[in-house]
């Protein structure tokens, strides 16, 4: 059968896919555009399927801020290499579901999935139409939203670290040095109060069996402990810690000085936790070429 260039490629606009798969399915399906289109969507998806276990450990960070300023969703998406997570159709993608997620009040990934992006296709079913294209697993690992009283500060550095900060009291500029504070500065918690009582415990008797063996009398020992869990406690939440733009003050005494009080934060770190795939580097690169290939 003779398939005309120009039909080609109208499938290859269609689906993303290369010349020659795009030839081969028009031959399939008799020259027929629309049923082309159709058998590549769903080999497309059953190969997604496949593809549903690889390490999915690179990506990107994107946040969506509604116009009050009061109200923010962060979104991870993740692919298998950055060369992929560094394409304008990724970043498309994941900037698509955070201000889907952000238009339909969505704070959970479940909730996430079935929503509607632009075009009318879902967020999961675009997702797997691109782990097609692409020839990479392609994942959303987490969504967070984060509103607070009088602003949010967002930051993301890089598309590999995002931060919320919610703020009551305080102004859009401290919210954002803030956010731009925890990104730097990864604290776990607000305050000591936010510290579970049980971690607390746990880092004593780390610290007193510590402090027993340098042979001080006991209650010393408790003092050098009480004074090491001040510290441990300042180091691990974000007002006990010098801020990162003027380090002669902690966040505590920034915040009491602007009235403010921190409500609220998220940090995502693309990646984080994820054991990655350990690759050749020759071979990595390799594998972005013919990937590149296959789309062309």
């Amino acid at each position: 059968m003779n398939i005309s260039a120009a039909d080609v490629k109208a499938l290859r606009d269609r689906t993303g896919a290369g010349m020659m798969e795009c030839k081969r399915a028009l031959i399939e399906a008799g020259g027929d555009l629309d049923r082309a289109a159709e058998e590549m969507r769903k080999a497309g998806l059953a190969k997604a399927d496949k593809k549903a276990g690889r390490v999915a450990a690179e990506g990107t960070i994107t946040i969506e801020r509604s116009d009050d300023g009061r109200t923010a969703v962060m979104v991870e998406a993740n692919s298998e290499t950055d060369f992929v997570a560094r394409q304008d159709e990724f970043q498309q993608f994941a900037a698509g579901v955070a201000h889907a997620a952000l238009a339909a009040g969505a704070a959970q990934l479940e909730d996430v999935l079935g929503l509607g992006l632009e075009g009318g296709a879902s967020v999961e079913d675009t997702r797997r139409e691109l782990i097609a294209r692409i020839g990479e697993n392609i994942t959303l690992r987490r969504v967070a939203r984060l509103s607070a009283p009088t602003v949010v500060g967002t930051y993301v550095h890089g598309g590999r670290i995002g931060v919320i900060v919610g703020l009551e009291g305080g102004d859009e500029a401290l919210a954002r040095d803030l956010a731009m504070h925890v990104a730097a500065s990864s604290p776990q918690y607000v305050a000591p109060a936010d510290v579970p009582a049980e971690q607390v415990d746990k880092e004593r008797e780390i610290l007193s069996a510590q402090a027993a063996q340098e042979g001080k009398p006991a209650e010393i020992v408790a003092r050098m402990v009480e004074g090491r869990i001040r510290k441990y406690l300042a180091e691990i939440c974000l007002v006990g810690q010098p801020f990162v733009k003027d380090p002669d003050r902690t966040v505590e005494k920034l915040l009491a000085a602007a009235g403010a009080k921190v409500t609220g934060f998220v940090r995502f770190e693309v990646g984080e936790g994820i054991e990655k795939k350990q690759e050749n580097f020759a071979d990595e690169v390799m594998a972005q070429v013919k990937a590149a290939e296959g789309r062309r």
